[in-house]
């Protein structure tokens, strides 16, 4: 199809090892490494310009630069977030420094004001889950019946935190006939963690509903396909590794595909070509997909509903622009939330956890998302 051709001759893919997001990721994760003493005397310098309105300005602007250190380094010990506390340190240090230039007291103004912001987008945001509702309506359906239907994604485990709590408290209170999980199950920073591997395994096997609990591969370099085994084995969930379920409930009859994520569109065309047939004899399809790139294809070849994560809806946006950054093949095209392409209704999951490595665990304007579906 047109809208992948220009892909054909690409290297690099979103979600991969190498990917330039990624080598931005690695680069900020070894700055984690620097001693303590180092990062101090960086924040120091960071502050050192402000002093050309005054000392006074450097020693203010250093007070908050290791105030918001010190609030990093323990959102762990409040089992909040667990990532690198000096990256987002200095980057954080680097963008109150600008403010220095306005005159007191806006400048306390100002840099309060990013005390307050910090307090919000690693603290309360990152914790405060929205339960999203939607329906959908399928002309196979009659009118009483109501399929519900929980789609979770983008877990990212690193430590249990209050989130995963209240996450299995909302399902079994909702108490939804199937569960979709649409990948990324550990922190790219925790993949060879055995407590975070005890902390996933322990938040899946709690997921339970009478039609199953199905779930893909998220990006290839957080799911490794050697580490999904270690995951999965042993617990009453079924992994859909390029295949496809057909369940049958009340009458009708579902088929959910399962398609392995690889980031390269023109694989996973193929492997969704092999396990989906167009037109057959189906009630309602369901193409359980990472991310929501491969729906410009599903679209085309028919499918209903795709239900995908991965972009984290940018985990971070500003106001009236939305997110920096996706990490989809059509940029900040496919962010979050509900889509109707032509006959394909795509929902993109903000996603349960943060992004790994170096980045900063925070989010602002994008607070982590389960999507409970009522079809009818």
């Amino acid at each position: 199809m047109h809208h992948y051709e220009k892909f054909i001759e690409r290297e690099k893919f979103p979600g991969t090892k190498g990917n330039p997001f990624d080598i931005v990721l690695r680069a900020a994760e070894k700055l984690e490494k620097i001693p303590k003493v180092f990062i101090l005397l960086l924040l120091a310098l960071i502050s050192l310009p402000a002093a050309l309105g005054g000392w006074e300005k450097a020693l203010v602007l250093l007070t908050f630069s290791l105030t918001d250190y010190i609030l990093l380094l323990l959102l762990p010990k409040f089992r909040l977030s667990f990532g690198p506390a000096k990256p987002p340190a200095l980057m954080l240090a680097v963008m109150r420094l600008p403010f220095a230039l306005l005159p007191f007291p806006a400048f306390l103004i100002f840099e309060g004001i990013g005390t307050t912001l910090v307090l919000y987008g690693f603290i309360i945001e990152p914790q405060r889950l929205i339960i999203t509702r939607q329906t959908y309506q399928s002309q196979h359906f009659h009118p009483t019946q109501k399929l519900k239907l929980a789609h979770l994604g983008d877990l990212h485990m690193e430590r249990q935190t209050p989130r995963e709590i209240k996450i299995l408290k909302e399902l079994k209170e909702w108490k939804p006939d199937i569960i979709l999980f649409s990948g990324d199950v550990l922190s790219i920073s925790c993949l060879h963690d055995p407590l975070a591997l005890k902390d996933a395994r322990e938040f899946l096997s709690q997921l339970s509903a009478p039609l199953g609990v199905y779930c893909v591969s998220g990006s290839p370099a957080v799911d490794l396909p050697e580490i999904l085994p270690a995951i999965y084995t042993g617990l009453s969930v079924k992994f859909l590794d390029n295949e496809k379920v057909a369940i049958n409930w009340q009458g009708q009859k579902l088929v959910i595909t399962g398609c392995s994520c690889t980031h390269n569109p023109h694989y996973d065309i193929e492997s969704l070509n092999k396990i989906y047939q167009p037109g057959a004899n189906t009630d309602l399809s369901i193409l359980l997909y990472h991310s929501p790139d491969l729906s410009y294809y599903a679209d085309a070849v028919g499918i209903d509903l795709q239900f995908s994560g991965h972009t984290h809806g940018g985990q971070i946006c500003l106001p009236f622009y939305g997110p920096i950054f996706t990490g989809s093949l059509f940029g900040r095209y496919f962010q979050h939330g509900r889509m109707q392409m032509n006959h394909l209704t795509l929902y993109i999951l903000r996603g349960i956890g943060l992004e790994g490595a170096g980045a900063p665990r925070v989010r602002f304007l994008c607070p982590p998302e389960i999507c409970l579906w009522e079809i009818g």
